[in-house]
């Protein structure tokens, strides 16, 4: 994210090299100065100190420590068990490596659904406990009155619309969202709700492009797309699956930048037979 506060326009850097130029702490105007200056936004999800450096270092503009760590961290088969006590430690991992982006914590399932002051209660604790700068939950028209009151402490909260992965059982599985007519105006209800409500962004997940273009027309709130096109305001990747860490089906809106899994593998099968071998630790890494 390069906004009118920065030195360098898009065209002057390279994207492969050193970050880019721009805020020193990315902050919740900054994504609004981004839409309206047509900037895109970029976001990873990060659940520990090691990948959050690495990202920051590189000029993502948020890292979202997500529920998706039921997946990623602690191996369960969907994000609904995760608690706001597992979250907490994550996101201060995460928020203490980051010195550039904004680092949005993830409300998990069961954490806001009881109303506002329930929502409140888990926004202050991520607040005060994690060190994070704003919150994400799931649902448009169902979660307004649970954004409006967490906003209206002061606390930044991105919203989430389209499909929820905390309601997948709900929407009968990783179903898209927003398709047909009715489909859409559900979808534009939900992001005008999201908006009316304060947030200050809203990620769409699993949404057609043609639907997801004309909700970020219709919004003066920056839209981030998981799986929903190219003409949102930014785009969210799960780090894992970018990096190829994860086995088997990948989504289709995945694309992998590296394939970590194999590295990985490699590294290890290589550390086992020098072991056996005896060819580690050779002199070199000997005291004496």
């Amino acid at each position: 994210m390069t906004t009118s506060d920065a030195s360098s326009t898009p065209a002057e850097q390279n994207p492969y090299g050193a970050a880019p130029a721009g805020p020193k702490r990315v902050r919740t105007r900054h994504f609004q100065t981004a839409k309206q200056q047509g900037i895109p936004i970029t976001g990873l999800t990060s659940y520990d100190m090691l990948t959050a450096q690495i990202f920051d270092q590189a000029g993502i503009d948020f890292l979202l420590v997500g529920d998706s760590a039921g997946n990623n961290v602690f191996g369960y088969e969907s994000t609904l068990p995760v608690t706001v006590d597992e979250l907490i430690p994550l996101t201060r991992a995460v928020a203490m490596a980051a010195k550039r982006a904004l680092v949005v914590a993830d409300m998990p399932f069961g954490s806001y659904e009881g109303g506002k002051e329930e929502a409140l209660h888990t926004a202050v604790r991520f607040m005060k406990e994690s060190h994070s700068h704003a919150v994400k939950l799931e649902g448009g028209v169902r979660s307004r009155k649970q954004i409006k009151r967490i906003v209206s402490a002061g606390i930044p909260v991105m919203g989430h619309i389209g499909f929820t992965p905390q309601s997948e059982h709900g929407l009968g599985g990783h179903m898209i969202q927003g398709r047909g007519s009715s489909g859409a105006e559900k979808l534009i209800e939900d992001a005008l709700a999201v908006q009316d409500a304060g947030a200050f962004a809203v990620v769409l997940e699993m949404v057609p492009g043609s639907v997801a273009a004309e909700v970020t027309k219709r919004l003066e709130i920056p839209t981030i797309g998981v799986g929903a096109g190219p003409d949102v305001d930014g785009q969210l990747m799960v780090w894992s699956d970018f990096a190829g860490m994860t086995e088997g089906r990948v989504p289709r809106f995945v694309k992998q930048y590296a394939n970590l899994h194999s590295v990985l593998t490699d590294a290890v099968n290589h550390f086992r037979d020098d072991v056996a071998t005896g060819a580690y630790p050779a002199p070199e890494h000997n005291y004496e």
